[in-house]
């Protein structure tokens, strides 16, 4: 697994910044024990215990969690960081069929909630007082049940720009401003066909791949599909039949020339940040985190307030406790600390997650934040504006992660793996679909 908590660390911009976030929203649940939430006269106990928490990829909480033993000197918490969301899925699918081995605080991604959902029974109740109106209304829903058991903490959205390397569209002809670059890929009325335009654009001036990968840009697609592989009533598998989806296939594959060719996630890709592999990628908040773990060292690196098709959200989580746990009640305590505005404000300091919660979202503190390795951009500003452009959020049913895993594999059989080509690759995706 990669170092991520030496890369995490690295964003701080230190940690008298980080205590200003978390002094700047306006309350006090994040930094009082004894208020709600910290784990005090809450039905916890002051015994010895220790506590597990299971995340993916970076979602800034070993700072966090150090903050939060500090805060309930009589609780230790072992963090496991699973490399990617697909690892995280496959030990928690294990470890619930067999009963045991889940953390006691579970991090679950989007993509993958609606299948937590079908076991709800399997999760406290995480229902409180104190998360009353933290989240938007469609937050919530995602993680509440029809008889109104909440089984997860949201803790971040992810609002997409677009990151791209300076030093790469500058000697390629291209301009290298964040707003002047905003406006090449189309401004307000950004389209894909603009992207791939100035892909074009970049590719006659640079022996360079545009992007990294076409799995990674049909995610931006699929993300803006209101209704993309089941139906909302029944949930019923339409995939195979939806149009929108053949139509988003057939775009990569018009476009693999511009592609690196990389496996999202895979070492190859990782590599590629080191090597200038590529000039471009999608950019939720959250990536801007990988991105500057994965580039140490490379200078270049910016991000442009914009994103095709208008906006577009990638991904978000939330944490779960499962029935598992023998401290339910701490480690309740632990998700609602975590997912407090206070904290989730120094996550997106640290790593990108960009917070889901509206009174960090609106806050004059997370519009003051920049992040020196993007070039001083005011992520803050730029992602909370992108946030306001999501006019779109896709239904994802119980087999959305399955099936938008298996068209992944489907593109990267074409780009990555060289071993079919667009027909073939398509046609192995709808026996998988359909195998569902």
């Amino acid at each position: 697994m990669r170092n991520t908590r030496k890369r995490a660390l690295a964003l701080v911009a230190g940690l008298s910044s980080v205590a200003l976030l978390a002094t700047a929203c306006g309350g006090n649940a994040g930094d009082d024990p004894e208020d709600p939430g910290t784990g005090a006269d809450d039905g916890t106990t002051d015994e010895e215990i220790t506590l597990t928490i299971s995340t993916f990829n970076e979602w800034g909480y070993d700072t966090l969690l150090d903050q939060y033993m500090e805060l309930h000197p009589n609780i230790t918490i072992e963090h496991n960081k699973f490399a990617t969301s697909n690892e995280a899925r496959d030990q928690f699918n294990t470890a619930l069929a067999a009963g045991s081995g889940l953390a006691d605080v579970v991090g679950v991604e989007v993509d993958w909630m609606p299948e937590i959902m079908q076991y709800a029974d399997q999760f406290v109740d995480l229902s409180s007082p104190s998360v009353e109106g933290r989240w938007q209304d469609w937050k919530v829903g995602q993680a509440t049940t029809p008889d109104g058991k909440l089984v997860g903490y949201g803790t971040d959205i992810g609002p997409e720009a677009i990151a791209y390397r300076a030093d790469l569209f500058a000697a390629a002809g291209l301009p290298t401003d964040r707003d002047e670059v905003a406006e090449l890929f189309g401004g307000d009325d950004a389209t894909w066909e603009d992207f791939f335009a100035v892909g074009e654009q970049f590719a006659a001036g640079s022996d360079v791949p545009f992007y990294d990968s076409g799995a990674a840009i049909y995610q931006g697609l699929v993300n803006q599909i209101e209704v993309p592989y089941e139906d909302p009533e029944t949930d019923e598998i339409i995939a195979i039949e939806n149009p929108e989806i053949r139509a988003a296939y057939d775009l990569i594959m018009e476009h693999t020339h511009l592609s690196a060719g990389l496996s999202q996630w895979g070492e190859d890709w990782v590599n590629a940040f080191q090597t200038d592999g590529f000039a471009v990628m999608l950019a939720p908040s959250w990536m801007l985190g990988v991105i500057a773990g994965n580039a140490e060292g490379v200078e270049g690196w910016d991000v442009a307030p914009v994103f095709p098709g208008g906006g577009g959200n990638w991904g978000g989580s939330f944490l779960t406790v499962p029935t598992q746990s023998k401290h339910p009640e701490e480690a309740k305590a632990l998700a609602d600390w975590l997912t407090a505005p206070e904290q989730q404000l120094i996550a997106f300091q640290t790593t990108g997650n960009f917070p889901s919660q509206v009174e960090a979202q609106t806050s004059d503190a997370l519009k003051a934040v920049t992040n020196p390795f993007f070039n001083d951009a005011p992520i803050g500003e730029i992602f909370a504006e992108r946030a306001d452009a999501v006019t779109v959020a896709p239904y994802k049913g119980p087999n959305f992660f399955a099936i938008n895993d298996a068209m992944s594999q489907a593109i990267n059989r074409v780009e990555v793996d060289g071993t079919d080509d667009a027909e073939s690759s398509w046609a192995k995706w709808v026996e998988a679909v359909k195998a569902l």
